[in-house]
């Protein structure tokens, strides 16, 4: 339905004054892009669902300097301005005779330059590379990335359609990573990556065709960005576990959690100047990259890691988890509040910490769990960690008849 909503949003924009500038298909970094490296784009709008299933679609807000327009910090503005709305008649111009006032962009070679420019061909290796693109906006980035690597690289769902017809592309469900494990697997291939629909997240499997989750991969890349920025701040969310604070310490940064969503994570970068920051989601964020989201990024450095440790994936990533972590598990129920108020009640008193920064949040010291609202769905989410599987495997199914109650 993008192209649908484009030429009226082209109107709207426009009879209130505005210049339009199509950037054309974009991944949603490459969007960030656009509007923050030209010192004529004011601000940005890009058309996307970003992971969301096919039946939805949306905009994503971005201001000239690239922080974003969100919950706390204009949107609810624009949603009571729409609103009060009543008579669109001003607005109601003809498509066809905006089509000659619409300037084009090409921006997509400055975009490589970019991130060339920080990550040199030279450090990596020829990997085998399985990607798959989850037939969303990856598959239209990635073959310029791959195209200047000496990487072996197996292209999965990279036609453009955005029906998924193979699985939804929301690389943090285990269902949606079940083809790459395969295909990772049958080409003996060194690492695969998964892309979401509009390409700001990416999930990792290794050469064992295992989900290295998106908290361990944040603990990777912290790993390998302290090597060159000693003592630096880096964030994660609450979900994460432990093994990602650690390795910071371990390597000698400083780290601090942050809520859930990017408009809250951009913001508290920006005001302690943190140099990176990760969520279990498959978001990373990038000082270099104005505190944006850069799945691509993420990529090529993790390809540079793997390059320059020379080891299997696998044995990289068991240096750093030392817990058992039971993935985000979604629940269903018709009332979000009473649940978290019988945890609450539940556990409070038990817990050696309590936060409620995002949903509630009970730390044992042995094991925890978060639970939290989407920010997206109409659902709760659950994150517990413990200090074997055998204790998280008990305590989940504790926690997850409370919930299911």
């Amino acid at each position: 339905s993008g192209e649908v909503l484009f030429p009226m949003l082209c109107v709207g924009i426009m009879s209130a004054g505005a210049k339009v500038v199509d950037v054309g298909l974009v991944s949603t970094p490459l969007f960030y892009f656009s509007v923050i490296n030209y010192d004529e784009h004011d601000a940005g709008i890009m058309i996307t669902a970003s992971h969301n299933p096919a039946e939805y679609n949306g905009l994503k807000f971005l201001r000239g300097d690239g922080s974003p327009i969100g919950g706390d910090s204009g949107l609810p503005e624009i949603e009571k301005m729409v609103g009060e709305m009543t008579d669109m008649d001003s607005v109601r111009l003809r498509n066809d005779s905006l089509k000659a006032d619409v300037q084009t962009k090409e921006v997509m070679d400055d975009y490589m330059s970019s991130l060339f420019s920080k990550v040199a061909v030279d450090d990596i290796s020829p990997l085998r590379v399985v990607v798959d693109a989850g037939n969303g906006m990856g598959g239209h980035v990635a073959p310029k990335i791959f195209e200047k690597l000496p990487t072996h690289m197996t292209p999965m769902y990279f036609e453009l359609d955005g029906t998924f017809p193979n699985h939804e592309a929301n690389p943090i469900k285990p269902e949606n990573m079940e083809d790459l494990q395969d295909m990772v697997l049958s080409s003996h291939a060194d690492v695969g990556f998964a892309y979401d629909g509009d390409a700001d997240r990416v999930g990792m499997v290794d050469e064992r065709g295992s989900i290295v989750s998106g908290d361990i991969i944040t603990a990777l890349l912290a790993r390998a960005l302290l090597q060159d920025h000693p003592g630096a701040r880096i964030l994660y969310d609450l979900r994460s576990s432990k093994s990602v604070g650690e390795t910071i310490a371990k390597r000698g940064g400083e780290s601090a959690i942050t809520r859930v969503g990017h408009a809250f994570i951009k913001k508290q970068m920006r005001e302690e100047n943190a140099l990176f920051a990760g969520e279990v989601s498959g978001h990373y964020y990038f000082q270099e990259f104005n505190y944006l989201d850069v799945s691509d990024y993420a990529l090529l450095l993790l390809l540079r890691m793997i390059s320059k440790d020379g080891r299997p994936l696998s044995e990289i990533v068991a240096e750093v988890v030392h817990y058992s972590h039971s993935g985000e598990i979604n629940f269903d129920v018709k009332d979000k509040q009473a649940v978290i108020d019988r945890l609450i009640a539940t556990y409070k008193d038990k817990a050696e910490k309590f936060s409620d920064m995002d949903g509630v949040l009970f730390d044992f010291g042995d094991w925890w769990f978060n639970v939290r609202p989407s920010n997206t769905e109409p659902i709760l989410r659950l994150n517990l960690e413990a200090k074997d599987d055998a204790m998280m495997e008990e305590k989940k199914a504790e926690v997850v008849a409370i919930i299911s109650s």
